[in-house]
């Protein structure tokens, strides 16, 4: 399978539109104030990650996008990279713990479809999509601590 440059451009397009609502809504002081598990990663490794996992995604929705039968890997893929645009908003810009809970929850499935789907078109881009799902993983089970350790701000600034 030869490699397509310009659907590459658009799916890493995709990724980097969504990469801008982190770079918009990044950590703040909200966010610092919070109680968060021992285990939380440096702000540092968020970007880190995204940057690695973004080009990943993106040439795992370029392997399948060039195959026939690609219609449900393509439609999970657009809703992870629509709910993964939607969370820093959510979570970062309106302080709303309990929602992005919500919307994260609804990326892991999609992301779960996208390498399902992915999988069974091309291997090799299911296994790209992997990283990711573990990621979203760890992202969904801090979204969940954070929630636990601060139930009198889940809801956002209206609540506190």
């Amino acid at each position: 399978m030869e490699f397509d440059w310009i659907v590459f451009g658009v799916f890493i397009s995709a990724c980097c539109a969504a990469a801008a609502t982190g770079s918009m809504f990044p950590p703040d002081k909200w966010y610092d104030a919070l109680r968060k598990p021992s285990w939380n990663p440096p702000n540092w490794v968020f970007p880190v990650v995204w940057s690695i996992l973004y080009i990943v995604i993106a040439v795992a929705a370029t392997r399948v996008a060039v195959l026939d039968g690609n219609a449900l890997a393509m439609a999970f893929w657009g809703l992870q990279i629509a709910l993964n645009t939607l969370w820093s908003p959510v979570f970062f810009g309106l302080n709303r713990i309990k929602a992005g809970m919500f919307i994260i929850v609804a990326l892991w499935l999609a992301v779960c479809g996208a390498m399902v789907s992915a999988w069974q078109i091309d291997m090799v881009a299911g296994l790209l999509l992997a990283p990711y799902l573990v990621w979203v993983s760890i992202a969904a089970a801090l979204n969940a601590a954070v929630w636990r350790l601060n139930p009198d701000k889940a809801g956002g600034p209206a609540t506190a």
